[in-house]
Parts: structure tokens; C-alpha cells; sequence
């Protein structure tokens, strides 16, 4: 555990951003010296090659440069300054420029009352309608798994209590779902969220998210967290599907047929041994939550 030092510690994972590295770091700091506050810059180099380890470099303190030995991630990244950050609260934001340094006061003032705040991008700040289309189907299908409305799934702009990001490390993948992962954990842990809408610049440079390949991880990573949390809300919808399939199949061979088929009770057996499955799911997920309780 790294003893708290400063007031909060700002995450930046960066992947050969040396085009654009230095005008945020020297926006950020500007801006966050008008603050008055005790602050880090943590740059995670996450195995870069261009110049950008050199231009942190040279800025010194408050700004501290982790170079990691070779491309591990976003989200490994993330966990690596993480565990480094010796502030109370944590700001996580991307090194391409799409962020504005000047909602992080914004966010320090809200995380005092919340466990994590997230910047809700408005519309208009997704990079494409593909993309647009793609973040609402996620949030739509997040917000049914815990039951609260979220906004923004995969925003990497956020506010975190740094004692509770640190419970989830060992929770988050190495890629860039760590957004939705550590999203989805607190709601189902029971911590407060606050969303708050922000405009996102376009970026500089060439996105590495590749909508085809981490697409589908994001809606896997959704479903993985379901499972670990919220089982039976995968459970049931199939198990729902299957009995009235059945229903409908016993209908009609009923009518044409006037018997009972093979199928039909196939189709019912099924369902039954599905919503088993999940209620045997839900509670192992129950008392998991409660040893993670007790530990914490």
C-alpha cells in the first residue's frame, strides 16, 4: 500500500503519444497549479517507442514517468498506476488530447461525495456513429445488468477513491475494457456513481481501439461481470426463451398432431435445468460478494 503523499494522482496510460504527449501534459499542469493543490502525473509508458518517455521526462516533478518493458495494455496500464498512485483520489484520462484538464476540478469536487464519477461524453464527442451506436447498445445492456442507468460505458475519463479502485485491480483485463469492467464492478458492490457530461476534443493521432476485434470484448467483459455478479439475469432470459419456445412447439403439434412430442419436452426440460443452473449461480455469487465483504 503507497502511503497517501498528495491530494489526488492523475493516471495517464500512453502508447507512442509522443506527437501529442507534451501539450497535454503542459495543458494539465497549467491548469491544475490554479488548483492549489497537492497533486502527481502519473505517465504510464506502456512500451513506446517514439520519443514520448523522453518529453515526460524532461517535464520532472510533479510529473513521474513508469515505463513498462514492452505493450501490456491499456487497462494494465491503468492497474500499474493504480497500485503507484499515492493520492486519495485517482483521475484516469487518456493522452491524446480528447480530455479537457478543466473538468478535473469538476471531478475532485464530486468524487468527494461519490465513489466514482465518470465523464458522460455528450452528444456529438463519440468518434463516429459506428461508435455512437455501439456505446448506446452497451449501456442499454449495462444498465439492465445492475439495474442502474449508465451513461457512459466506456468512458476513460473518471474520478476514483484511490482505497476502493485498488479492491478491483485484480479484476480488470489488460485491454481497453477497463472502463466497463470497473464500471460494472462498483454498481454491483453497491458504491455510488456520478455521472457528469463532458465535450471531448478529436483526437491526434490514429485510434487503437479497433471497433471489429474489442467490439466483442466489451460485450464479453459485460457478460463475464453479469456472470460474477448477476447470474441469474443471464440465466433467466434464456431459460424464459426456451419455456415459451417449447410452449409454442407444444401448441402447435398439439393442434396438428394432437400428441405431445420428444421435442417439446426436450425444450422444456431445458428451461427448467437452465433456471436451476442460474439459481445455483446466484447464490455463489452471493456468497462470494459476502467473503469479498468480510475480506475488505
Amino acid at each position: 500500500m503507497v502511503e497517501s503523499s498528495v491530494d489526488f494522482s492523475v493516471i495517464i496510460p500512453a502508447y507512442n503519444e509522443g506527437q501529442v504527449i507534451g501539450p497535454v501534459i503542459q495543458r494539465l499542469v497549467r491548469h491544475l497549479d490554479s488548483l492549489n493543490r497537492d497533486y502527481e502525473i502519473l505517465v504510464i509508458s506502456d512500451g513506446s517507442t517514439d520519443e514520448t518517455n523522453s518529453i515526460v521526462e524532461d517535464f520532472g516533478e510533479p510529473v513521474r514517468l513508469i515505463e513498462l518493458p514492452y505493450n501490456t495494455g491499456n487497462g494494465a496500464a491503468i492497474k500499474t498506476g493504480i497500485r503507484r498512485a499515492s493520492g486519495d483520489m485517482i483521475i484516469c484520462m487518456d493522452a491524446d488530447g480528447q480530455h479537457a484538464p478543466e473538468d478535473v476540478e469538476k471531478f475532485l469536487k464530486e468524487c468527494e461525495r461519490y465513489d466514482m464519477v465518470v465523464g458522460a461524453r455528450i452528444k456529438g464527442s463519440q468518434a463516429g456513429i459506428h461508435r455512437s451506436i455501439a456505446n448506446s447498445l452497451y449501456n442499454l445492456f449495462a444498465s439492465y445488468v445492475t439495474g442502474r442507468r449508465i451513461e457512459d460505458l466506456t468512458s476513460g475519463f473518471r474520478a476514483m477513491k484511490t482505497d476502493i479502485a485498488r479492491r478491483f485491480v485484480g479484476l480488470l483485463p489488460n485491454g481497453f475494457s477497463y472502463p466497463t469492467t470497473i464500471t460494472l464492478c462498483m454498481l454491483r458492490a453497491g458504491y455510488s456513481v456520478k455521472y457528469i457530461p463532458i465535450t471531448t476534443a478529436k483526437r491526434v493521432g490514429k485510434s487503437k481501439i479497433r471497433i471489429l476485434s474489442d467490439g466483442p470484448k466489451f460485450l464479453l467483459v459485460i457478460m463475464k461481470i453479469c456472470m460474477l455478479f448477476s447470474p441469474l439475469k443471464i440465466f433467466l432470459p434464456v431459460s424464459m426463451f426456451l419455456f415459451l419456445v417449447g410452449m409454442g412447439y407444444y401448441g402447435y403439434t398439439f393442434v396438428a398432431e394432437h400428441r405431445f412430442t420428444n421435442m417439446s419436452m426436450l425444450l422444456f426440460s431445458t428451461s427448467v435445468i437452465i433456471f436451476m443452473m442460474g439459481l445455483i449461480a446466484e447464490q455463489g455469487a452471493q456468497i462470494r460478494s459476502e467473503r469479498a465483504e468480510q475480506d475488505t
